[in-house]
């Protein structure tokens, strides 16, 4: 397994220190504004280093908002400003990537420039410790991105720095599911704000087909979530079924209503439940093998109905397995009924408060159902208990 363990951040945006234990699910609740999407962003910086530079293209490409400079670094009054952002992560036999990054404020060149960069297998350093502009290096230029040419697949630093290179953020918004609008960021399986939906889900289809009964059970588990649908698929011919005055891509879902007459049951994404292309979405995310091995999903509960959320959310751990046992999911929500879809049983199943302390530094703090509080939820879901403020993360308002 190749699973990432802990992610430690400093210095980056709303974070001024942080350690972060990782299981294979992992939802990140907590008020508007208090660093969520930090933490998920961070790992997007890490992963654009692992690849070999930093710079707006590379960080747009996964995901991670593009801003000035100066709006990356901490900057607290209570703390001092650090000289530069530090990232790192371990995985389970030790394995482990960490940078240090410089992003000047006052002058930034195009790229940031590594400070450190460590790479280790858990055993030897593949790539050492060292202030990079005294060793006659490009500082602007990863080594370990590099050196992976001189691994063998199976070492676990490159299985590591493989997994960092493909995280993504995704953000889906309905205009790209639907296909009338283009994903700025495109890429397989499937677009970061949704783009390529009808064919990731058509891959798909062929995926779960090709496993028999074990894949037309995951496939149902899918449809099941959408109450108003007897079958989806991915067509060429849908022109028919849609304005000519509305764009659309050359393959398109068609859905198939099995309350509504046979004559007229079939619609598009375009005018479907969005809803029901949230689902879908996360399906490929989770069930198609070439999606990265780690992943997150910003405002992971967008347009699904309470009871719906919570039963998608009981599918993720489950679905995120089908392919390979160390696939890793990283969510940020603000409905409460997600709550009541993770199964905090599971030590793999993880739920993390995000809240600013006095000074306005981001806390990132995990919450597990034991004492005081595995009793309350005897009596109330997570749910209420984070409504009553028994869990923080909430507003001060």
């Amino acid at each position: 397994m190749t699973m990432i363990r802990t992610l430690t951040i400093q210095g980056f945006k709303s974070i001024h220190q942080t350690s972060i234990e990782l299981g294979r699910v992992n939802c990140f609740i907590g008020a508007n504004g208090v660093g969520k999407s930090n933490v998920l962003e961070a790992l997007g910086v890490l992963g654009a280093a692992a690849n070999g530079v930093v710079d707006d293209e590379s960080l747009l490409r996964r995901g991670v908002r593009a801003g000035l400079p100066r709006l990356y670094k901490s900057s607290f009054a209570t703390e001092r400003t650090p000289a530069h952002i530090g990232i790192g992560v371990q995985g389970d036999a030790q394995e482990g990537y960490r940078v240090s990054l410089l992003n000047p404020l006052d002058s930034p060149e195009p790229a940031w420039s590594y400070k450190t960069e460590v790479l280790t297998d858990g055993t030897n350093d593949v790539v050492s410790d060292g202030v990079r502009n005294k060793k006659n290096l490009n500082p602007q230029a990863g080594l370990a991105a590099l050196k992976m040419v001189d691994l063998e697949a199976s070492n676990p630093a490159a299985r590591l720095l493989r997994r960092l290179q493909d995280y993504a953020i995704y953000c889906p918004n309905t205009p790209t599911l639907r296909g009338v609008v283009p994903d700025m960021q495109s890429r397989r399986p499937v677009g970061l704000s949704g783009g390529l939906l009808a064919e990731s889900f058509e891959a798909l289809r062929k995926h779960l087909e090709a496993q028999e009964e074990a894949g037309d059970a995951l496939l149902d588990q899918v449809l099941e979530l959408i109450d108003w649908v007897a079958d989806v698929q991915a067509t060429s011919h849908g022109a028919a079924l849609v304005s000519s005055k509305v764009p659309r891509t050359k393959l398109m879902l068609k859905f198939t209503d099995r309350f509504m007459n046979k004559s007229r049951n079939e619609l598009t994404a375009y005018d479907a439940s969005e809803g029901a292309l949230y689902i879908i979405f996360c399906a490929v995310l989770c069930l198609l093998p070439d999606a990265p091995g780690i992943l997150a999903i910003d405002n992971f509960d967008q347009a699904l109905n309470p009871r719906l959320l919570a039963k998608l959310t009981s599918r993720l751990s489950g679905w995120l397995q089908h392919n390979a046992a160390d696939r890793q999911l990283l969510f940020t929500a603000h409905n409460p009924a997600v709550l009541d879809g993770l199964d905090l049983t599971d030590p793999q199943t993880r739920l993390f408060a995000v809240e600013r302390n006095s000074n306005g530094l981001t806390v990132v703090r995990r919450i597990e159902p034991s004492g005081e509080l595995a009793g309350m939820n005897q009596q109330y879901p997570l749910s209420r208990l984070w409504m009553m403020g028994h869990l923080g993360a909430v507003p001060n308002v």
